[in-house]
């Protein structure tokens, strides 16, 4: 019986099909963020659909009709998150006009009357309330702008959403861009074609998230990092006295229960032997490092030490694949920062197959400047999470196989 993530691959591409003269609809993820000018920090979403673009351009698709979200709207249209502020960028870096599309219910005649080979670029796909419902309405209406439906948006392929699961039961061909299969192809080859040893790198702030990962998971590893604050409720749980440090007192259990497993399956697990901890993260005057054994009172975990960054970097420094989802402290700030960027250092410097997946971390190892010596980094947070978990991403599950 095919594995969940196997059963993924088999999903066919846009090179299995025919496209030429046909509508396209591609679903892209161009959520990306934008400060308070309306300014994008970061178009690497943008950039990472172009292949898939720019295939249907060359091979003379009829018209190309692009669908994402930005943001999370709650009532309709947002100013602040409407797609006026990004449509020059994609202009820009597909070297071509892009047509807004302002209510494409409203203005549907734009797209019917379209010239061959135009594309469109519909305004915030989550304006519309049916979006988040899988509502069939909705679904319908994008359906009927197409021929094929492109999948290309991995990072919202985990959600059901109208755009991502419910157009598929109403377009007759319906197919992954290459970022959807790149990304499956990419978790593949770390978890199920491996080079051992194997080693996950995890963290951030809650254990809660990512029971599910680590129970998955421990099968198919030889080793688990745990730092960021999720480490606090595992410290916690050994007896330690973490003082103000972020912990989920309710999962204590479930730690050790985690920490049992692991030793039963000859999994090594690496936990924090020293910290960097303060009595204010909004204004962290007062900053020391301390053994896990002894935090100051009233003072809390914001980020690994430096004996706990060079055990942490041997551990990886001696693995051949690594799996990274989660910060090892707060890494917004300048002044804890210095350890997860040191491990996003340490990863680059192997010659391991590396994937990093996550919105957090993989804006780490780009602010640590090491995003090109990664093998891999996803483009999406929660849908790499549940693949991480052994789920089927709903954004697979009706598109054709091979």
């Amino acid at each position: 019986m095919l594995t969940n993530i196997e059963q993924m691959q088999k999903v066919k591409s846009l090179k299995d099909v025919e496209i030429k003269d046909k509508r396209i609809l591609i679903r892209v993820d161009f959520n990306v963020p934008i400060d308070s000018h309306h300014n994008i920090t970061d178009d690497n979403r943008i950039k990472e659909a172009l292949h898939t673009i720019n295939y249907c351009i060359d091979h003379k698709a009829k018209t190309i009709v692009l669908v994402t979200h930005l943001g999370k709207p709650k009532n309709g249209y947002n100013e602040d998150l409407s797609l006026k502020h990004i449509i020059k960028r994609c202009e820009r870096l597909l070297d071509k006009e892009v047509t807004l599309v302002e209510d494409f219910l409203r203005d549907r005649t734009i797209i019917d009357n379209a010239q061959d080979g135009q594309i469109f670029l519909l305004e915030n796909i989550r304006f519309y309330a049916g979006e988040t419902k899988n509502d069939e309405t909705l679904s319908k209406q994008l359906a009927s702008l197409c021929d094929v439906f492109v999948n290309d948006a991995f990072g919202t392929s985990h959600r059901a959403h109208s755009s991502t699961v419910g157009i598929t039961k109403f377009v007759p061909t319906k197919v992954a861009g290459f970022l959807l299969k790149r990304e499956i192809d990419a978790f593949s080859k770390a978890l199920f074609k491996p080079v051992e040893p194997i080693c996950l790198v995890i963290g951030g702030a809650k254990v809660s998230s990512k029971i599910t990962l680590l129970n998955n998971i421990i099968p198919k590893v030889n080793k688990i990092i745990i730092g960021g604050a999720m480490s606090n409720t595992f410290l916690k749980a050994l007896g330690n006295n973490m003082q103000n440090s972020l912990i989920e007192d309710e999962y204590l259990e479930e730690a050790l229960k985690i920490l049992k497993t692991a030793k039963e399956a000859k999994v090594n697990i690496y936990l924090p032997v020293d910290v960097v901890i303060t009595n204010d993260i909004q204004h962290p005057i007062d900053i020391r490092i301390v053994p896990v054994q002894d935090l100051l009172e009233s003072f809390m975990a914001v980020d690994i030490g430096p004996a706990t960054v060079k055990l942490f970097e041997e551990a990886i420094g001696l693995s051949n694949t690594i799996i990274w989802n989660g910060p090892m402290g707060i890494f917004e700030i300048d002044r804890f920062s210095k350890g997860t960027f040191r491990i996003a250092h340490a990863i680059a410097d192997t010659y391991a197959y590396s994937i990093v997946g996550g919105g957090d971390t993989a804006s780490a190892a780009n602010l640590a400047g090491e995003s090109e010596n990664i093998s891999f980094i996803s483009t999406g947070g929660g849908a790499s999470l549940e693949l991480l978990e052994g789920k089927m991403l709903p954004g697979f599950e009706n598109l054709e196989q091979i």
